[in-house]
């Protein structure tokens, strides 16, 4: 660089300037010191050239157009003062020459992000990186990409920002905006009658619904599959399909789930997404003392793990547990069953007990021999029903009543009813074969009894001892997994089934059979509804779910069986009479001997 003095009406402001075509600055401040001693400090400057020649004493001003504006100003006014003092810069490397207007102008007053994006832009056209810029400048590399990334903005919406008529945070939204959303967005702020949304809620606006930033999530974003977007900030980023994001980040809780199970927590418990865990609603306690896990998911993602804890109501009945153990004391069994929370309500315990029941007396009804040994066994053991009487199988739930009333089951076996009640000669409207006083009484029941063959009598037997069998006994499940009872037979998913369903974990587990690993665990945090609606989706081959058929839930199986470890009623029936049925069938096998002589 060259140090010389030029007349200030020989000079011209460079394009390269910051501020070339902006308006003539305010230099009232400075006016009066150039009046009184004319410019003091070096402006810099590059020769002028015309068709590849220097014109002689002509220079544009790179930096230092206040200086040159005030200069002119007291000649124009009639004041003699020396010419200014200039610096010459090397021709040729224009991005010097803007990096000298940017440094001067920094120096003296920062300018607005956009006059230093338009500058920074015109630096990285001329060859420089961002990294060199921030280095020149003493800048963050961030700071410098967050300003030149307002050059992805349309101008009218950088020349808002300018303006501050739209703030920080709504350009730093509007940079996730495509040009379309950009448009729209003008459209709407243009629109008298409309609110443009800003700040946080233009980013909902930008993704359709709640913004999901990718520190939320619980999986790798290597392995997602869907897009994301980030703000030409380069500070943060987003999920643009928020159903994909939910999908993967259900699926990484419940491998969390399945591995903090592994680990050795007897229980890990999914809050539905949104629910927030509260400590004080809870009492801390560690593993060893049956603490559990919860894990809580917010709306936008974000996974918190409660590791070692129970609610109030838990942490009373583990501590009354803790004091029987420490006096010696065994809890009994129906009070460690009321101590740990069931599997089911009590009117989804209804449902299935009636169900179960119904099925086993139409196959009671198919296997009078058995159902004449059951009848025996009543009579030797006895039973809440053998006086003789009907079961009363009158649920409190209308939902429960109407589902009944739908089965197939109750229909077969009202059809062996009356063919039963027809060999007594009782009328072939009976609602019941038990209780009746229209029969003439027991000798008259007895004596038409000595006339029926012994296929009828055992028909009658099997539909009597049928009728008065207990529903949610230990019968029932001894009949039924002897008889390999099939529910589907008689069964099929109803409202009333759906509509009872208040856990989410079974759900989730029912959802896992149907649907397959994959399909439960991407909705893991949904709502019951949402969950047992994918659920009937699969059953009815609707909404694009492949249909499954058969399908019948294992409440309902014989043995039946729990989908957690949570108490089950059923299943413990189950448990309870299988070593009974394997002596039994034992004793029916043949002899080893009889076996070989065949």
């Amino acid at each position: 660089m060259r140090l010389a003095f030029a007349d200030p009406r020989n000079l011209t402001l460079s394009p390269l300037n910051m501020h070339y075509g902006r308006p003539d600055p305010d230099v009232s401040d400075i006016l009066p010191s150039i009046r009184r001693r004319g410019v003091l400090l070096t402006l810099l400057v590059r020769e002028v050239r015309a068709e590849g020649a220097v014109v002689e004493d002509r220079f544009e001003i790179v930096a230092g157009r206040r200086r040159w504006k005030a200069a002119l100003a007291a000649l124009a006014e009639g004041v003699e003062i020396d010419p200014v003092p200039i610096g010459i810069l090397e021709a040729g490397d224009d991005a010097a020459a803007i990096e000298a207007s940017l440094i001067e102008n920094l120096g003296r007053l920062p300018p607005d992000e956009v006059t230093c994006w338009e500058t920074f832009a015109r630096l990285v056209r001329s060859g420089r990186t961002a990294e060199q810029i921030a280095a020149v400048f003493g800048m963050s590399e961030a700071v410098v990409k967050r300003t030149l990334a307002l050059g992805q903005l349309l101008p009218r919406l950088r020349n808002l920002y300018r303006r501050e008529a739209i703030d920080v945070a709504t350009v730093r939204a509007l940079t996730l905006a495509s040009k379309a959303q950009q448009k729209a967005w003008l459209a709407l702020f243009d629109d008298p009658e409309q609110r443009a949304p800003t700040g946080s809620s233009l980013k909902a606006w930008l993704f359709g619904g709640a913004s999901i930033p990718t520190k939320n999530a619980l999986f790798s974003l290597d392995d997602y599959p869907g897009q994301i977007r980030a703000d030409l900030f380069g500070e943060d980023s987003y999920f643009v399909d928020a159903g994909l994001f939910w999908r993967c980040q259900n699926e990484a809780v419940a491998a969390r789930r399945e591995a903090l199970l592994a680990a050795g927590w007897g229980e890990v418990e999914v809050l539905e997404a949104g629910q927030p865990f509260y400590s004080w609603k809870h009492v801390k306690t560690p593993r060893t003392q049956g603490g559990k896990v919860f894990i809580a998911v917010g709306l936008k993602g974000e996974v918190e793990v409660h590791e070692g804890w129970l609610t109030d109501k838990e942490a009373r009945r583990a501590r009354a547990a803790a004091e029987k153990a420490a006096r010696g004391e065994r809890p009994e069994a129906a009070e460690a069953a009321r101590l740990a929370r069931p599997e089911v309500t009590r009117a989804q315990g209804a449902y299935i007990d009636l169900h179960r029941h119904a099925a086993v007396r139409v196959a009671l009804t198919e296997h009078p021999a058995v159902a004449l040994r059951m009848l025996v066994a009543h009579a030797v053991a006895g039973s809440p029903h053998w006086q003789v009487k009907a079961e009363p199988r009158a649920p409190h739930d209308p939902a429960v009543a109407a589902s009944l009333a739908a089965s197939p089951a109750e229909a077969a076996f009202a059809e062996r009813r009356r063919e039963a009640a027809a060999l007594l000669g009782l009328g072939q409207g009976a609602e019941a074969l038990l209780g009746r006083r229209d029969g003439g009484g027991a000798a008259a029941v007895f004596a038409r009894l000595l006339g029926l063959s012994d296929a009828a009598v055992l028909a009658v037997a099997a539909a009597v001892m049928a009728e008065s069998l207990e529903a949610g006994s230990d019968a029932v499940e001894a009949a039924g997994a002897w008889l390999k009872v099939d529910v589907r037979r008689f069964w099929a998913p109803d409202g009333a089934f759906f509509e009872l369903m208040r856990d989410r974990e079974i759900a989730n587990a029912m959802l896992k059979e149907v649907g397959g690993k994959k399909v439960a665990d991407g909705n893991l945090t949904e709502k019951v509804k949402t969950q047992t609606g994918i659920l009937r989706d699969f059953l009815d081959g609707a909404n694009g779910r492949a249909k499954v058929e058969g399908w019948t839930p294992k409440w309902l199986g014989f043995p039946a069986q729990a989908y957690t470890r949570r108490p089950f009623a059923p299943a413990r029936r189950a448990r309870a009479v299988a070593p009974l049925l394997r002596r039994a069938d034992a004793a029916l096998a043949p002899e080893p001997a009889a076996v070989a002589a065949e």
